[in-house]
């Protein structure tokens, strides 16, 4: 197999993540390795760069990663998104006037000059609460509240998450998922199964897209790609090879031409080993 023209791209959350959202020490050592005799390796995650970067402190990555579901692309290098798929404004509206229909809480984010803002209108809902006050305490990561979201200009809007049980996300993705304009992300939390994600964001954006840019842009001839969770099959629609940890929901499993170890077990790096040098 020729490393120079092959991509191999990881999901992060119970994927090249432990179960405490964090790099252990034999991934970053091993990753590092097999960067510097010239494997192309990045990543592929729901989470914005603030989270990302504090753990990915250690790894040397050289090529771009992909973030907030394809939303993003984040070149580390130059310090810059090189990619972003905002939602349009009448969009933003249509989303928001469906959440407080709904009666559903959440977040709303905006990136402006570069910089990604987080909002809020409300922190009565635990799910919420706990997710801001994780990310604020672990991360330094900065939110803002707002009293409305449509108070916010809707012109920088690029994603919407939110945070709730199975049940009382679907009316809401029920309704959503009959728009052309919008891609919905709909997964259970890698570390709270009861509690599921709802993401929403522009129809231009996807794990896929973003993959397939990077192919393009960078002229891979081949991408191998590995993941956990429900948001990862748009990634490997876009991946020659499709490689499940262990730990993977079911379907995922189902999707995949090979299954690794574990995330515990740091599955991916150990199939990176045995299988690429």
């Amino acid at each position: 197999m020729n490393i120079t023209k092959t991509l191999y791209i990881s999901d992060l959350d119970g994927t090249l993540l432990n179960n405490s959202a964090e790099l252990s020490e034999f991934t970053i050592n091993t990753l590092n390795v097999l960067i510097a005799k010239g494997v192309n390796f990045s990543i592929a995650t729901a989470r914005t760069l603030a989270s990302t970067s504090m753990i990915l402190i250690g790894l040397n990555l050289r090529l771009p990663i992909i973030l907030m579901n394809g939303v993003l692309i984040y070149d580390k290098k130059q310090q810059h998104y090189t990619t972003v798929n905002s939602l349009a404004p009448e969009t933003v509206e249509m989303i928001i006037k469906t959440l407080r229909q709904s009666d559903t809480n959440g977040l709303m984010y905006e990136l402006k000059g570069g910089e990604l803002m987080t909002y809020y209108e409300s922190l009565e809902h635990k799910p919420i609460r706990d997710f801001v006050e994780e990310r604020i305490t672990k991360y330094y990561k900065t939110f803002r509240q707002t009293d409305r979201f449509d108070r916010i200009s809707p012109e920088n809007i690029i994603y919407f998450t939110l945070l709730d049980k199975r049940e009382r996300l679907l009316p809401v993705y029920d309704i959503l998922s009959s728009r052309s304009d919008l891609k919905l992300a709909l997964y259970a939390d890698n570390y709270k199964p009861e509690l599921w994600y709802l993401e929403i964001f522009s129809d231009k954006a996807s794990k896929q897209n973003a993959v397939k840019h990077m192919r393009q842009v960078y002229g891979f001839e081949r991408v191998i790609g590995f993941g956990d969770n429900l948001n990862d099959l748009p990634m490997f629609a876009a991946c020659d090879v499709k490689i499940a940890v262990k730990n993977a929901r079911t379907e995922i499993i189902s999707a995949a031409d090979y299954i690794c170890g574990t995330n515990t077990d740091d599955g991916v790096v150990k199939w990176l080993l045995e299988n690429v040098l």
